[in-house]
């Protein structure tokens, strides 16, 4: 009686049970545990580690399962649990997956999915680091899939599998050329994409097999179904807007979206066609072939024979994929008791089966005997037996038939939705049709209303045409501008941020040069005092040199003057001889008179007659051989002027020509010069030319001034070969281009002196003689000269010495300020860091401060130094001049001065930066070495012409010394803040699975490999930027001009 009343209590308990699994309250959430299960089952085994292609019924279940519960967040539930980073087949069979969802799922799946987007991104760039295989097309198949969905959420109008009508493509736009010009480029970026999985999916094959008929090949061309399909939409929406861009716009604006719709038309055309040829595809999808030749989107009327490419894919055939398993484990549902145990249970302790083998059983003593109750017993076992069998069979039978009808179910579903998939596209292309249909009805109609008013639009043609082109004309102006405006307005945009940040900047400028210009104009008008006083001295030159003429002519005149005399004394002889005549006819009338006498006297007169004939012939004759002898000399004396000339002149030559020999000498290359001696030997070449051109004209004028022209000739010898030299000299110290230059510049000025010089040397050719030639190559080497001047070199006295007080005045301002500000920020960090911070930055600004007092404590020891220099130094001359005179150590304490105050104002950004948290401590020690380093410059040059005893210079050394130790104090204070920052930024990594680790452990490494890439880049640009330092302080400072002249 306690068995049967103990079995009457277990049977109702067990029927409640299976009434509360199916009550009206947990049966919904029953229903979602078996389809969260069904789901996780259906991902786990499309999205696998085989590599085979995925299978439709998983798939279609994936995206029934998204239509069902209006969403993805099944998928994604189940997907975060997958390891997608760590295989690459899983992670490629994923994106297929998700793929299909995209397009055929509910539109949710997009919108759920965009909380993805971040850790999709962060996987396509891990997977990019592979150059083969599975990873590099994860990389760009997610790549694909983020370009997609931003696609949907930017164009909420397209569907995940983007079929449109052509009205909804037109409301898509909006009716503004803005949005279809804008849209078309996002499809050209979305096609691209798609193109770039083509190609990647196709290089990673070997064509050559037939790979399309492996599982691994399956696996890798499965996904491109979704992509031709994709492809296929996208390149009829961009053809049809398009030709809409084109019948809005200029043909130059779309120039580039033609350019780029022909690449993308090429590859297409070709992926398509080798896809048609793959076995694999053939019976999957029926791909479209494009046309021979891209739409001419030039010509309107292209459009009417553009055709949409149209992807068939045939009706499945009972394959292997397609056919239904009944899995068993998977649909029906153990958790839940089977009825028929209870039952076996109640009847076990009705009828007592253990009755038999039960020790207390005293049945045998009512009477019965022991025989027929074994017998009863046994018959009643087996009955219960078989009946047990039975019912076990009954039990089995109906599990399959309930897993199969489940399974019918299913496959009832999928294809119903399937079939109102294809009704809807049916209803919509009917639409679509019903539309183009109506639209082809109002054509007809409107073509008849147009041939009936052809007549009347004849008439009107050529006034509307002239008014059409008009507006056309104007319309293409608008839209032209429009275009423009639009380039324009991000450059405007850019430049008006950028002219307002050199506005400042112009403004100093602008000062800067006035004040240039103002000493610009004093260094003019000093210079052109000097050039009144040279030609002062010139024309007194030239007083001196009339002077002499003036005397040439005077001892002229007196060589006339004593061939006048001669001339006198021979009329006078010519009168005496007259005389004599007379008084010999007397005599002889004397002697006719007398008789006697004439005998007597006629021998004795004939003899006095016959010597003074004698005597005048001798006069005669030396006359004659003193004009004579006068001519020779006069001829001689030409001769040996002409001939001193042309030696002079062939002294020149040869300087010349020597010179032009040194620049082709190999061992002249190691001779250098300096700019500035080259512009100062241009300069005496030019004055030279001058003279020389002046004393020609004399020669010329009066060949007597030879003395003057051949000392011209012989100097200007010498200054052009002189400048020759410096030019070759000079161009080994500057750069190719220059050196190149200014060598040609000489070569011509050589060469332009030497054809004057051959001029000169012919007498008929001395009057052609002109200096224009080799004056302008003279003063085409000096431009070249002045270019290649250093800047510091143009200072004049009075600004060198008004430039050191400027700077050092400008470097003491620069440290008040610093220190002040560094006073302001410890204020501030006071006031608002606590703990850690707080103690970092009050030791670090203290320590900035204490940099801040040395480094004043050095100025004012440098200025009291640089006094004393000054005053034991300049005798009695001014401070100015003393600075003038030695320019170049005034520059070097310019350019120290500069570096110490730019190093504190660059210090206390640095700082300020740092306290507030956006800088960096190595900026900071960097600043701090800077200082250093300008202050040790500082030191130098102010010390370079101190007296070694001097009581300042030991108290600026002194200071130097506290400016070291203030520095070291600052990079102490900064390695030990940045310590104890960094300490409480501790790493934890305990809440990390393996995954995220092996992931952060792979970025670290490639952060780690570009960080020392960069390092070493760094490295080299550090590098070369000393190097460019050095030749820039070298040119500003003059080094090598002690050189000068040499060679």
């Amino acid at each position: 009686m306690d068995r049967v009343k103990s079995s009457m209590q277990q049977v109702p308990n067990a029927i409640p049970k299976v009434i509360r699994r199916t009550g009206g309250t947990n049966s919904l959430e029953l229903e979602r545990e078996n389809f969260e299960r069904v789901q996780a089952v259906s991902i786990n085994k499309a999205i696998n580690t085989q590599e085979v292609a995925v299978k439709e019924k998983h798939a279609r279940t994936c995206i029934l399962g998204t239509h069902h519960e209006k969403g993805a967040h099944t998928f994604w539930a189940a997907v975060n649990r997958l390891p997608l980073s760590s295989n690459a087949v899983l992670c490629w069979k994923f994106c297929h997956v998700f793929h299909k969802l995209l397009r055929d799922g509910h539109p949710n799946v997009i919108k759920d999915s965009m909380r993805n987007k971040a850790d999709l991104t962060d996987m396509s760039r891990m997977w990019g680091h592979l150059s083969e295989g599975y990873g590099k097309l994860c990389s760009i198949y997610l790549k694909l899939l983020i370009t997609k969905m931003e696609f949907h959420i930017k164009n909420p109008r397209f569907p995940g599998n983007l079929q449109m009508s052509n009205r909804q493509l037109d409301e898509a736009g909006e009716n503004d050329v803005n949005n279809f010009f804008q849209l078309t480029v996002e499809m050209f970026d979305y096609l691209e994409c798609e193109l770039n999985l083509f190609l990647g999916v196709f290089s990673s094959l070997d064509m050559s097999r037939s790979v399309s008929v492996t599982a691994a090949g399956q696996c890798r061309l499965a996904p491109l179904i979704q992509v031709i399909l994709d492809c296929s939409h996208l390149y009829d929406y961009t053809v049809k807007l398009l030709f809409k861009l084109h019948s809005c716009l200029p043909a130059d604006t779309l120039q580039g979206h033609r350019d780029r719709f022909q690449e993308q038309f090429k590859k297409l055309k070709s992926l398509f066609y080798r896809s048609s040829n793959l076995q694999y595809f053939k019976r999957l999808i029926q791909i479209p072939q494009l046309p021979e030749n891209p739409p001419n989107f030039l010509r309107a009327s292209a459009l009417s024979e553009h055709i949409s490419p149209v992807v068939v894919i045939p009706a499945e055939s009972s394959s292997p994929e397609s056919e239904h398993v009944v899995e068993t484990d998977d649909l029906v549902d153990t958790d839940v008791p089977v009825l028929p145990a209870p039952v076996e249970t109640k009847f076990d302790d009705l009828f007592g089966t253990s009755a038999a083998i039960d020790p207390f059983n005293f049945n045998s003593q009512n009477g019965m005997r022991k025989d027929d109750k074994d017998r009863l017993i046994e018959q009643l076992t087996r009955e219960i037996q078989a009946l047990k069998e039975e019912l076990e069979s009954f039990r089995l039978e109906s599990g399959r038939l309930c897993q199969a009808l489940r399974g019918r179910v299913n496959e009832l579903e999928a294809e119903l939705a399937e079939q109102s998939h294809l009704r809807l596209q049916a209803v919509g292309e009917s639409e679509f049709l019903k539309a183009e249909l109506d639209d082809l009805r109002r054509v007809r109609e409107d073509t008849e209303k147009e041939q009936r008013s052809l007549t009347e639009i004849e008439r009107k043609a050529q006034a509307n045409e002239q008014r059409y082109t008009k507006l056309k004309e104007k319309y293409t102006e608008l839209v032209q501008s429009h275009a423009d405006l639009l380039r324009k307005n991000a450059e405007v945009t850019r430049q008006m941020t950028v002219a307002r940040a050199a506005q400042d900047e112009v403004e100093a400028v602008r000062k800067e040069m006035q004040e240039k210009v103002k000493a610009a104009q004093e260094a003019a008008d000093r210079q052109e005092r000097e050039q009144l006083e040279h030609l002062q001295e010139l024309q007194r030159e030239l007083v001196s040199s009339r002077a002499e003429l003036d005397s040439l002519k005077t001892s002229m005149a007196s060589s006339q003057q004593s061939s006048e005399v001669l001339g006198t004394q021979l009329a006078a002889l010519e009168s005496e001889k007259a005389e004599l005549v007379q008084s010999l006819s007397k005599v002889e009338a004397q002697l006719a008179a007398r008789g006697e006498e004439l005998e007597r006297v006629q021998s004795s007169l004939v003899t006095e007659r016959e010597s003074r004939v004698k005597s005048a012939e001798t006069l005669q004759n030396q006359l004659n051989e003193k004009e004579s002898r006068e001519q020779a000399l006069e001829s001689q004396l030409a001769a040996a002027r002409w001939a001193s000339l042309q030696g002079a002149v062939e002294e020149a030559e040869k300087i010349i020509q020597d010179s032009l020999a040194q620049i082709d000498d190999p061992t002249h290359i190691s001779c250098t010069s300096s700019a500035d001696y080259l512009a100062s030997r241009c300069q005496a070449s030019l004055e030279c030319m001058e003279r020389l051109n002046s004393t020609r004209v004399a020669f010329l004028a009066d060949n007597t001034g030879v003395s003057e022209l051949v000392r011209a000739v012989t100097q200007s010898g010498h200054l052009v070969g002189d400048t020759i030299v410096q030019g070759s000299a000079t161009s080994h110290m500057v750069p190719v281009e220059q050196a190149d230059a200014l060598s040609e510049s000489v070569k011509v000025c050589g060469a332009e002196a030497l054809a004057l010089l051959g001029l000169m040397k012919q007498q008929d050719g001395l009057a052609a003689a002109d200096s224009g030639k080799l004056k302008a190559a003279l003063e085409a080497v000096l431009a070249t000269a002045e270019k290649l001047r250093p800047r510091g070199l143009e200072l004049q006295q009075g600004e060198l010495g008004d430039l050191v007080e400027q700077e050092m005045a400008a470097t003491s301002a620069a440290v008040e300020s610093a220190a002040a500000r560094i006073e302001e920020m410890l204020n501030n960090s006071r006031a608002v860091d606590t703990g850690i911070k707080m103690e970092v930055n009050e030791r670090i600004l203290a320590s900035c401060t204490e940099l801040m007092q040395a480094i004043k404590e050095l100025i004012l020891s440098s200025k009291d130094l640089q006094r004393d220099i000054v005053e034991s130094g300049r005798g009695a001359a001014s401070m100015k001049e003393f600075y003038a005179k030695n320019s170049r150590w005034t520059e070097g304490l310019i350019s120290a001065s500069k570096a110490v105050g730019w190093g504190a104002t660059v210090m206390v950004d640095a700082a300020d930066l740092v306290v507030q948290g956006k800088g960096k401590f190595e900026e900071l020690m960097v600043c701090s070495h800077e200082i250093a380093a300008s202050t040790a410059q500082l030191v130098a040059a102010s010390k370079v012409k101190a007296d070694k005893d001097s009581t300042k210079l030991h108290r600026l050394q002194q200071a130097s010394r506290g400016v070291t130790q203030a520095t070291a104090a600052v990079v102490a204070s900064t390695k030990s803040g940045k310590s104890q920052i960094e300490e409480t930024d501790t790493m934890d990594f305990s809440s990390m699975t393996l995954t995220q680790i092996k992931r952060q452990e792979m970025d670290a490494q490639v952060l780690v490999l570009e960080l020392e890439t960069r390092l070493q880049k760094e490295r080299e640009r550090l590098g070369e930027l000393r190097k460019k330092h050095y030749e820039l302080a070298g040119v500003a400072e003059g080094w090598g001009e002690d050189e000068e002249g040499t060679g």
